[in-house]
């Protein structure tokens, strides 16, 4: 099984479009979701309304689907679990989770992250993760977090896992903090390929690999335009070459990260309510 979860969990989106790639390009069909009325605060992660024809609106809830798919090339096969961090009872929501995968017999969940870092576009991505199996951590070729602080719905998915046995781990993208509002095929194409060695799977990755090119040129061009900017990105230039892969994402960075979310996110909910109001 293989989890994203957009927010916290999910910087410049490099988890979730790992996953939706994924999705497409094993045909997945979904099977399953979660009913969102347990877990989510509404007013925190709000419905969408959509018209449909035009005329005739439809709630979209927030939701947590699972879908299945064949490996190509192996007689294994995947459930990918792709949705929104529940705000809510998150012990029983991996509960659910477990209990889907004890029925399926799932043998290893596998949790796709992406963190915003000091990190710079113009380098490799940063590959770092944590798990309860630590032959399943040297066969993923994981360097591990020595991050602790605040944690999401994916650290309390693996602490479970850890109570019931399941191997399990975490893999994180690390992506550049400055270039965060923009989604990260880069981050996203490191995560699949980190997927597929360990899967020991041919994946065509061409349509992320120009995606990733065309991000590249796209931050590039930006950073260039800003003095101060780019001067920053030489310094973290500088420091990547120098240092180990092992010290990167650091608990500095995951803690800056929270904070901006948790700013953001407030920002955006009291936006919301204004427009409401309005």
């Amino acid at each position: 099984m293989v989890t994203s979860f957009r927010g916290w969990n999910d910087g410049a989106q490099g988890a979730s479009l790992a996953a939706e790639f994924l999705a497409r390009q094993w045909d997945a069909t979904q099977f399953a979701d979660v009913d969102p009325e347990e877990f989510f605060d509404f007013q925190d992660v709000r419905p969408h309304v959509k018209l449909e024809d035009g005329l005739t609106r439809r709630i979209n809830w927030p939701e947590n689907a699972f879908s299945h798919a064949a490996i190509p090339g192996t007689d294994r096969h995947l459930v990918l679990l792709q949705g929104i961090e529940p705000s809510l009872k998150w012990r029983t929501f991996t509960k659910l989770i477990l209990g889907l995968a004890e029925e399926l017999g799932v043998e290893t969940i596998l949790t796709f992250g992406a963190l915003l870092a000091d990190v710079p576009h113009t380098r490799d991505v940063p590959i770092t993760g944590a798990g309860s199996d630590s032959e399943l951590m040297d066969e993923l070729g994981l360097a591990a977090s020595r991050y602790e602080g605040p944690t999401g719905i994916v650290g309390v998915l693996h602490d479970a896992c850890r109570e019931v046995g399941l191997p399990s781990a975490s893999i994180w993208a690390a992506v550049p903090h400055y270039a965060s509002l923009a989604p990260s095929p880069k981050a996203a194409l490191a995560l699949c390929e980190k997927l597929a060695r360990f899967l020991k799977v041919e994946v065509d990755l061409t349509e992320l690999e120009e995606a990733r090119d065309s991000y590249q040129e796209q931050v590039t061009a930006a950073v260039a335009a800003d003095e101060e900017t780019a001067r920053y990105v030489v310094q973290l230039e500088e420091q990547s070459d120098a240092i180990d892969e092992a010290d990167i994402p650091s608990g500095d960075a995951l803690a800056a990260e929270l904070s901006r979310f948790l700013r953001e996110h407030e920002a955006r909910r009291r936006e919301e309510e204004d427009d409401a109001r309005s």
